[in-house]
């Protein structure tokens, strides 16, 4: 996966157009690391991108989601929070992580209305993260599904995982009782992720009319 850093610290330090007069959604970290952002994504304006964050190919970021990283660790270093190509970042989320901690967003993820998710965290491939679910210090492996309001904490789950609805999910015991995700469910994650691409390119195209009317 490739990142293009979309902002040159020099014309950040001359002040007169520098990046936060322009956007100021996307900023610097206190230690300077500048987010790293694909130029196919489409970020709102109201979403709050900040620091160490690599942005990949055709990611959507919602309103009002805020992906946070700045907490250095014992190296004074801020690891990077990575959302790979074609996430889904929906509106509300909140993505963070301790200092020296990474978060990993795997490619064609969902993660849906008011997630907060805190690293370290590793979520791989066409995982489904249903709204207002917390995870915390996990792994998921590729295709899990979490459901509405579902906690997880401290657990590492294999490929296909189904957590349901409100689960606590906080021990190995926990995860025992999990089922498989059905072909049904995996139908409605592939859904779900191409609706959000329709949704991405129709607003790419209505931004480019409104830039071609105003030019």
């Amino acid at each position: 996966m490739e990142f293009e850093n979309i902002y040159d610290e020099r014309e950040y330090l001359k002040g007169e157009s520098t990046m936060l007069s322009i956007c100021k959604n996307i900023r610097p970290n206190l230690v300077g690391d500048f987010p790293e952002i694909h130029p196919t994504a489409l970020i709102d304006p109201s979403a709050q991108i900040i620091g160490n964050v690599k942005v990949g190919k055709n990611v959507f970021i919602a309103p009002l989601a805020v992906v946070r990283s700045d907490e250095p660790g014992p190296d004074g270093k801020v690891s990077p929070i990575v959302l790979e190509d074609e996430c889904n970042i929906q509106d509300g989320v909140i993505i963070h992580s301790h200092g020296g901690d990474e978060v990993l967003i795997g490619a064609r993820t969902t993660v849906a209305h008011g997630v907060a998710i805190h690293g370290p965290c590793v979520i791989k491939e066409g995982c489904f993260i249903a709204m207002r679910s917390t995870l915390y210090s996990t792994s998921l492996e590729v295709g899990v599904w979490v459901g509405m309001n579902a906690t997880i904490m401290k657990v590492n789950l294999d490929a296909y995982t189904y957590v349901p609805a409100g689960a606590i999910i906080r021990s190995n015991r926990d995860v025992w009782d999990l089922r498989l995700v059905s072909d049904k469910e995996r139908a409605y994650m592939e859904n779900v992720l191409s609706a959000t691409n329709r949704l991405r390119e129709d607003y790419r195209r209505m931004l480019f009319a409104s830039a071609n009317e105003t030019d």
